[in-house]
């Protein structure tokens, strides 16, 4: 079972981008967040059973809880945004903080009505999450021209999944790469494109 160590470092590392949680006139309260796809991506990494749940108590402003349970926690975060989408960033970053995690204070940046808050400049000063330290890959064996044609079966697959929204479910299948074999590959097709028809 993982460790709550190894959750929060999921946690940390996604914590990439700004939740706008509140707008006065032409400026904007942003906070540090997780990104919902890189958390992904790490929870599913860590374990194979966890969830993360929804819930949409309010509009105007939007008020959202976010539960994670995970390696046999349960936190939830609760937050309100103007917006929707800034209401779900705002209660992962909540229930991030329940984790240990601290994203930081909260800063207040220019806010345009179409473009919305200006974070360009908080993106240059923050700290990026480390990125994991490289290990050593055995030399790549000579490259099979079938297998270069399934990956790129496989990759014209991902832009029409990216195209209809279903990147996350095929993010899921390729977690393990396209495949050891050309056999595996044209499996993993197979699987890509019963969801690509659904």
């Amino acid at each position: 079972m993982p460790d709550l160590d190894r959750v929060r470092e999921a946690l940390q590392s996604s914590m990439t981008t700004w939740a706008t949680v509140e707008v006065r006139g032409d400026q904007a309260r942003v906070i540090p967040a997780p990104e919902l796809e890189p958390l992904i991506a790490g929870l599913d990494r860590l374990a194979p059973q966890w969830s993360l749940h929804w819930a949409c108590d309010a509009t105007s402003p939007y008020v959202v809880r976010a539960r994670l349970d995970v390696a046999g926690v349960s936190r939830e975060g609760l937050a309100q945004a103007p917006t929707l989408p800034d209401a779900k960033l705002a209660a992962l970053a909540e229930l991030a903080q329940l984790f240990g995690i601290s994203g930081g204070e909260g800063q207040w940046v220019d806010y345009d009505p179409e473009d919305g808050a200006n974070v360009a400049d908080l993106d240059a000063e923050r700290e990026l999450p480390a990125a994991p330290r490289p290990v050593a890959l055995p030399p790549e064996p000579p490259r099979d021209p079938q297998m270069e044609k399934a990956r790129r079966h496989i990759d014209d697959l991902l832009e029409q999944l990216k195209a209809a929204g279903k990147s996350g479910e095929a993010a899921r299948i390729l977690m393990r790469g396209y495949g050891e074999t050309v056999d595996e590959s044209r499996a993993l097709y197979k699987q890509l494109k019963a969801i690509l028809d659904q």
